[in-house]
């Protein structure tokens, strides 16, 4: 079988770290129909829009899209309609992709390289699941008015609205129970239920789902107490799910665990498994072009690709193992170097992928 797949790698590091990643899937044997197309600040460049149709409609037709960044701080002055972080959710709309999946998986070369005691993340494995497509990301209205009455009368009041339709909560909820199922059977639902109307929503209705899989421990968390938690003890959690809002904020705080943002791959998918894969980085234009980027996020998000939406789990492993290979060599980029070494760069880390592939 022939797969399609979609690369938009984007701004800043973007092209960079999506070189490699796709150096390492033209590497495999799979058979592969690779097409790139611009989104973010180079779609709007060079057709006056973040997303473009002819790059969505490239998107929705493949089995799954390698994604690099978007962003520039060229672009902050444009109307919010044409930034290119708007590519980004128009993607994830357009194409269903409502189940986010954030490992944060310290690899044991990295220990040091943790803000936090090697004690503490030594061993570390989580995986969050983030719903992707609700909450006051997308909720209407939104927008910003003058305060009619009451103490604020008179002045200009920016203003969002949070809110799950039941179907929204289920999915998410089945999607997390069946990873949990597939790793120790514990899953943590983090809410705010103790203040927002929506979230004592979303718990009542990850409950109801529970009652199908008896074999998963089911536990609930505020998101502040949660937050603390993965600082405090990390490995007391496994799987975590929850909304959009907090699971943006959760997520990137689990990624520093792990030594560097450069480590951590996503997964955004949809129903039928269609997925966008991207490292949760970003694309930090101060180093763009400097060959400094670590493309290992990448390198692992093409993994991901691998296992979840060509189903060739076997691939995805051998790609795993070549990353690990690398840094027990030794080999670091700039972001993971320890003061007095020297760092390789990011065409360097691909080669020693690469080589390790073999």
């Amino acid at each position: 079988m022939t797969y399609n797949i979609a690369v938009l790698p984007g701004d800043g590091i973007g092209p960079e770290i999506v070189e490699q990643a796709v150096r390492v899937l033209r590497a495999l044997p799979i058979d592969l129909t690779i097409q790139t197309a611009p989104v973010g600040g180079a779609a709007y460049d060079a057709h006056g829009h973040p997303l473009p149709d002819a790059t969505l409609a490239l998107a929705k037709q493949s089995h799954a899209v390698l994604f690099g960044a978007v962003g520039d701080w060229k672009y902050d002055k444009l109307e919010r309609s044409l930034r290119p972080e708007q590519a980004i959710l128009g993607l994830r709309k357009a194409m269903g992709l409502f189940a986010n999946f954030r490992p944060a998986m310290l690899f044991p070369e990295l220990a040091k390289a943790s803000s936090l005691k090697p004690e503490l993340v030594a061993g570390l494995d989580i995986l969050i699941l983030r719903e992707l497509t609700g909450d006051i990301y997308f909720g209407q209205p939104r927008g910003v008015r003058e305060v009619t009455e009451g103490p604020f009368k008179g002045e200009q009041q920016g203003y969002d609205t949070m809110h799950y339709a039941e179907s929204e909560v289920r999915r998410i909820a089945h999607v997390a129970f069946q990873a949990a199922q597939q790793r120790s059977g514990r899953l943590c639902s983090v809410d705010k239920a103790n203040v927002l109307e929506t979230s004592q929503f979303w718990r009542d209705i990850v409950i109801e789902v529970a009652k199908e899989y008896p074999d998963v421990a089911l536990s609930h968390m505020y998101v502040d107490n949660a937050a603390m938690q993965l600082i405090r003890a990390p490995k007391e959690f496994d799987v975590i799910v929850t909304g959009n809002l907090f699971g943006d904020i959760l997520s990137d705080t689990a990624a520093m665990l792990t030594g560097s943002i450069g480590m951590l791959p996503s997964a955004s998918l949809n129903a039928s498994s269609q997925g966008l894969y991207e490292p949760i980085h970003g694309s930090a234009p101060d180093i763009a072009g400097t060959g400094t980027a670590n493309p290992l996020a990448a390198i692992l998000s093409a993994a991901m690709l691998l296992r979840y939406s060509l189903n060739h789990g076997e691939l995805a492993n051998q790609v795993e193992s070549a990353v690990q290979q690398v840094l027990e060599q030794g080999l670091r980029t700039a972001d993971l170097c320890e003061e007095g070494t020297a760092a390789v760069s990011t065409s360097e880390m691909g080669d020693a992928v690469l080589e390790a592939l073999k």
